[in-house]
């Protein structure tokens, strides 16, 4: 580890509370009520209005439009061959993968089970892909809009409104934001262009054919949306996609920017910064944690090499235009906030610099998370842990105000409870079947890690991958789409259920038997049952992948 390698990650850490506020400002305008302009002419065009709904509404209003969203991806790849934009001349997607992508996309996981420059057509990543990336960050950040509105409100039926909330983050937040971006990575040297390739001679003499497109647009919104899935198939390990040293930091600070933000819109929403101030710590702490751990873990190295006199990090499956810090805060930043992009091969990482990325996943995209997915996740952490904190010193289990009590905690427990119930399940499921162990590439420890990174990946929605699994394949293709489907409305439907319940109740201002939810006490008391919760579930699991993978190479075992 180096005194470089510490200053990025500060810095960077630095940069994120830096912009919270200004961020959580600027979402607290569009999670306001108050009309914007446009808006009118737009929901009339849409044949809907600005009338509020019942969390029962908003919750119907979601999943119709995420399906739709879903048939209209899958129409797109299956007929791209005869729609245009299409200078590659490539045929519709098989039905499966076809089915897989939709799903991903639209659950803003982008699990990517094809190579991008190889397999889809400029129209299928403009208009299906990138459109889907815009619109499953703004299902996210509307549903945290309406959690945030069942503790800011008293006593009342209503939510909001989905239409007026995704329209919202989508025109006024997502597609300037994007623009502006997109013109930022054009100038740093990223592609945008509508033609197909360029054919190069290289040095040897022989001839080369580079793949182009329109490449900036769908990097600004995969990275400020957290959806993660690359134009290339290497990802943003692609100098296309990742040209620069500043590229590769800014696209960091794209991954977090929003989901930091909402943290300080929660605490303008509620009349208290402090609560906001307090969640975003508490995500903080965790990601340091996790960033800590990972970058000791590939800074010391492998003791195979060790052993043979190999001295160094583990330069392996590392972005070496940047080094092992600037991977090894990739890795935790893109898992932690369940964005999937990468620049480095987490498969190649030591395997306790692998569990880390896998963790983060499987602990629910609550360290930061997925725009508005995150939010809502440790909010829903929030609850059981004031629920918890109330049974421990006899205390009113309250949270700004608001009671919580057995309906809340029920459909807490099912919210968290999908997760581990569909990640461990899915993954024991391909593991003793023989078209799931035909999946991972590596044997043993490693490749039961291949799976369970898989699995916690879709249903986590974040969409990256270990590396060394074959995943186009009909049962991962069908088994990977069950899991991101389930993980995305399996957590919002239970969410807006407790969203619904909570409104309806008067605030209560905090007296002498409440507990605090402000202050280092609660930071460490969220973060602590964040981490029990998530290691109770899946330390078994994690100790047959990496814990046993990490043992056997430092007993110098090869497999």
């Amino acid at each position: 580890m180096t005194f470089a390698g510490w200053t990025l990650i500060f810095v960077f850490i630095a940069l994120i509370i830096a912009l919270a506020k200004p961020s959580g400002a600027l979402l607290f305008r569009l999670y306001d009520s108050r009309p914007l302009p446009l808006e009118a002419g737009l929901f009339r065009l849409a044949g809907t209005g600005p009338r509020e709904q019942s969390w029962v509404g908003y919750a119907v209003a979601v999943l119709a439009f995420n399906i739709a969203g879903i048939a209209l991806l899958f129409a797109i790849l299956k007929l791209q061959g005869g729609l245009p934009l299409n200078p590659q001349g490539f045929e519709g997607v098989e039905s499966w993968l076809a089915f897989n992508t939709a799903v991903s996309f639209v659950t803003n996981t982008n699990w990517q089970n094809y190579g991008g420059e190889t397999t889809l057509s400029h129209f299928s990543q403009m208009v299906g892909l990138t459109v889907q990336n815009f619109l499953s960050a703004a299902t996210g950040i509307a549903v945290a809009f309406a959690f945030i509105r069942a503790f800011a409100r008293s006593s009342v039926a209503t939510l909001g409104n989905f239409w007026v909330d995704m329209t919202r983050v989508t025109l006024y937040l997502l597609l300037p934001a994007c623009a502006i971006l997109t013109v930022v990575y054009v100038a740093m040297g990223v592609p945008q262009t509508l033609a197909a390739s360029v054919t190069a001679t290289t040095v040897e003499g022989t001839q080369q054919v580079i793949a182009l497109g329109p490449v900036a647009s769908q990097l600004a919104i995969k990275m400020l949306g957290t959806n993660g899935g690359g134009f290339f198939n290497v990802n943003s390990a692609h100098p296309f996609e990742n040209p620069t040293a500043l590229a590769n930091f800014l696209q960091m600070l794209s991954i977090f920017v929003l989901g930091a933000g909402l943290t300080l819109t929660f605490g303008k929403a509620v009349g208290n910064l402090r609560q906001g101030w307090t969640i975003l710590a508490a995500m903080l702490g965790l990601f340091l944690i996790g960033v800590t751990v990972t970058y000791w873990a590939e800074a010391a190295g492998n003791p195979i090499h060790q052993a043979l006199g190999i001295a160094g990090g583990n330069m392996e499956g590392k972005e070496v235009r940047f080094g092992i810090a600037a991977t090894a805060l990739f890795a935790v930043v893109t898992t932690a906030a369940s964005c999937g992009a990468v620049i480095g091969m987490h498969d190649s990482f030591m395997p306790l610099g692998g569990l880390v990325t896998m963790f983060n996943m499987q602990l629910g995209e609550v360290i930061v998370g997925g725009v508005g997915a995150g939010f809502y996740g440790i909010l829903i952490y929030a609850i059981l842990a004031v629920f918890i904190a109330g049974l421990m010193v006899g205390r009113t289990p309250e949270y700004i105000g608001k009671k919580i009590e057995a309906r809340e905690m029920k459909l807490a427990v099912i919210a968290i409870a999908v997760l581990p119930l569909f990640i461990l399940g899915l993954t024991a499921l391909a593991s003793v079947t023989e078209a799931g162990l035909a999946g991972p590439l590596a044997g043993g420890p490693h490749g039961f890690s291949e799976i369970l990174y898989a699995y916690s990946s879709a249903v986590g929605n974040n969409g990256s991958a270990f590396g060394g699994l074959t995943g186009n394949t009909p049962f991962y293709n069908i088994t990977l789409a069950i899991g991101m489907f389930v993980g995305r409305f399996g957590v919002i439907l239970p969410a807006l259920a407790i969203a619904g319940g909570l409104v309806a109740k008067r605030r209560q201002p905090e007296g002498p038997g409440s507990f605090p939810t402000t202050g280092a006490l609660w930071v460490g008391l969220l973060a602590a049952i964040i981490l029990i919760v998530g290691g109770l579930t899946f330390l078994p699991a994690l100790a047959l992948g990496p814990i046993a993978d990490h043992f056997q190479v430092a007993a110098g075992m090869l497999l």
